[in-house]
């Protein structure tokens, strides 16, 4: 029987907020196969989103997602959440202001380690690739639950990839937006078919003044109805604003999640043309994953 360490950690905590939480399982120099993991993320359903996988390549850390559904091409809350926690066990990661990691399907990205001076990590988003979209608002609506005229006319749907294809829906007004519970079935049929992964909806009112944006992130492909906290999301919102001339690039926050809970609170950073996604995170539990 094997042994691996394992941690559960609540990615983009703030205050009260309970984050997103994610496993990590360190595999060290060992591999998996895609069903093992894929096995082993299923009995995590209800328990975290995502499961990641650590490996290392040639000394540099490799992630991998997994979702109980599916491998998930890439899960931003499961970065910050696996790479913060390394980082503060880590002597030699903590004495580094940067370093690479490998990502299965996304290539190599940036971690800038600013845990010293602002108690956070940031990320480089893996490189947006723009679609743009012309389904129509009132099939959005529909499957969203909602009416028409809930939808922002004055700033555009569009679908960014930073990591997930994005559909970005910006929503009227802040108390409609933390109200919208899409029926799971529903829009987890109108992702599949239009090839979406994440739905993401916004208001660029907050309740907290210091935000500059709410964001709400669904993904019912991936077996749950909502994300409460999200890098990948929150990344290509980040392409959407910078697109759309809505954001200088300098650092902000986006509170994020529906009227059940206290939001949590994502960094978004435009440095060097790139977009940087980042937060703290909380250990919840350390402990040893068994495998036969």
């Amino acid at each position: 029987m094997k042994k691996y360490k394992y941690i559960k950690v609540n990615a983009f905590t703030s205050g009260e907020s309970l984050g997103n939480p994610a496993v990590f399982i360190d595999l060290g120099k060992d591999t998996l196969e895609s069903e093992e993991m894929l096995q082993i993320a299923k009995e995590h359903k209800g328990f975290v989103s995502e499961v990641i996988f650590i490996t290392r390549v040639s000394n540099r850390i490799k992630l991998t997602y997994y979702s109980s559904e599916c491998e998930v091409s890439f899960c931003g809350h499961g970065t910050i959440a696996t790479m913060y926690e390394l980082i503060q066990s880590d002597p030699e990661l903590m004495n580094q202001d940067e370093f690479q990691i490998e990502t299965n399907k996304k290539g190599i990205l940036t971690v800038f380690n600013n845990i010293p001076s602002d108690d956070a990590i940031f990320i480089t988003a893996p490189d947006a690739v723009f679609y743009g979209s012309e389904i129509p608002r009132k099939e959005i609506a529909n499957r969203l639950g909602i009416k028409e005229s809930v939808i922002y006319e004055q700033y555009p749907i569009d679908i960014i990839d930073a990591g997930l294809r994005t559909l970005i829906v910006p929503i009227n007004d802040f108390e409609n937006e933390i109200m919208i519970y899409p029926v799971k079935e529903v829009l987890e049929d109108f992702c599949i078919t239009k090839q979406i992964d994440i739905v993401l909806i916004f208001s660029k009112k907050t309740s907290n003044s210091k935000c500059f944006a709410h964001t709400r992130v669904f993904a019912p492909k991936f077996g749950y109805l909502e994300d409460p906290a999200t890098g990948s999301g929150n990344s290509a919102f980040g392409n959407y604003l910078v697109k759309n001339k809505l954001w200088n690039g300098e650092i902000i926050t986006i509170e994020q999640g529906g009227d059940k809970i206290v939001f949590n609170e994502v960094k978004l950073l435009n440095k060097n043309s790139k977009i940087l996604f980042g937060g703290k995170a909380t250990k919840i539990i350390d402990g040893t994953y068994y495998l036969k």
